[in-house]
């Protein structure tokens, strides 16, 4: 049911684009309005959901580490592995969020011959998401070309390494390629796997779906079906120098993708991909493992009146003697 009420809201969203192209008075709405409003619900969100985790109180050191601490001299310690210093700590963080090395790292477990527990490498998990994430920022420089005018250098650099092997024409763009078979990897994992389509919610679903419906129409509007370049462009150049232009010969497909996009944009801060902004946050990798040498001040901490153990005792000595308890006074001898 979580995938079926999935696919039905994308199908939706699909439907939506598609009978509203075909209403000229519309397309001004699905053309300037739904990105303007997308795009401002991105970064209001966006802000406001890193506000709040900056504000959160961090009361214990919680490093997730896998590997020696500092401790005596003679004893080898991972610099990376447990960071002590600040340094070690970016190292780690960019290894974390360049390389995904905790996923690297990352092994599966499976119980095989009856009772017998067996370890195994999970490195296409790791591939995937990597391919996944540099493929979908590639694609997002490349589309940059339709924002600004002329096309800056980078861009143009970025489309000549991505069609370095040429095949046919129009040239066929490898992060297009490689995008959609990560994403297309990640979905039917979490499909087929007993395990991930049990924990599994329709807030994971949606997210890879929504981002296959998205390469599935850019790929369509590039290689099988035509649209108007120069008027997407033209809509391009004047979203960004807020003079935007809805031109009449755009096609539907065009605005299904449009729509989609800004649904991703705006649905991005209240999903489970704010892991981008997450990491940097998270006191599971952005702390040092220095609890040894350093005090870590809880923030929750403030004055409280504490009831002492000699307090507690003048209150009960009684009720304590009675039940037969040491006490660390002699009332009856202090009485006299």
């Amino acid at each position: 049911m979580k995938l079926w009420f999935s696919l039905f809201v994308l199908a939706v969203l699909i439907v939506i684009p598609l009978w509203g192209a075909n209403i000229p008075g519309l397309r001004p709405f699905f053309g300037i309005v739904v990105p303007y409003a997308a795009l401002a619900v991105f970064l209001i969100g966006f802000i406001l959901k890193v506000i709040k985790w900056s504000k959160s109180a961090v009361p214990f050191k919680i490093p997730t580490v896998g590997g020696q601490q500092r401790t005596l001299p003679w004893i080898k310690r991972a610099r990376l592995e447990s960071p002590f210093t600040a340094l070690e700590v970016i190292g780690r963080m960019a290894l974390e969020i360049l390389f995904f090395r905790s996923l690297f790292r990352n092994t599966k477990v499976e119980i095989k011959e009856g009772d017998k527990v067996i370890y195994g490498s999970n490195k296409y998990l790791w591939l995937a998401g990597i391919a996944f994430h540099y493929c979908f920022l590639v694609i997002l420089l490349r589309h940059f070309k339709y924002f600004v005018d002329p096309t800056p250098g980078l861009v143009i650099f970025l489309q000549n390494m991505d069609n370095f092997f040429q095949i046919g024409l129009p040239l066929v763009y490898i992060t297009d390629i490689i995008f959609l078979a990560a994403v297309g990897y990640l979905f039917l994992r979490r499909l087929f796997d007993g395990r991930m389509r049990y924990i599994s919610l329709a807030s994971d679903y949606f997210p890879l779906l929504l981002i296959l419906g998205i390469g599935t129409t850019g790929v369509l509007m590039r290689y099988f079906i035509k649209v108007d370049l120069i008027g997407i462009k033209a809509l391009g150049v004047g979203f960004l120098s807020l003079k935007p232009v809805v031109p009449e010969e755009v096609s539907a497909l065009f605005f299904i993708h449009l729509f989609l996009v800004s649904t991703l944009f705006a649905y991005f801060p209240f999903s489970k991909l704010m892991h981008m902004a997450g990491v940097f946050l998270s006191p599971t990798r952005n702390l040092a493992n220095n609890n040894r040498a350093k005090w870590h001040r809880n923030p929750w901490n403030y004055p409280v009146k504490v009831h002492t153990y000699e307090e507690y005792e003048e209150e009960f000595h009684k009720l304590m003697k009675g039940a037969g308890l040491p006490l660390d006074k002699d009332y009856a001898e202090e009485k006299k």
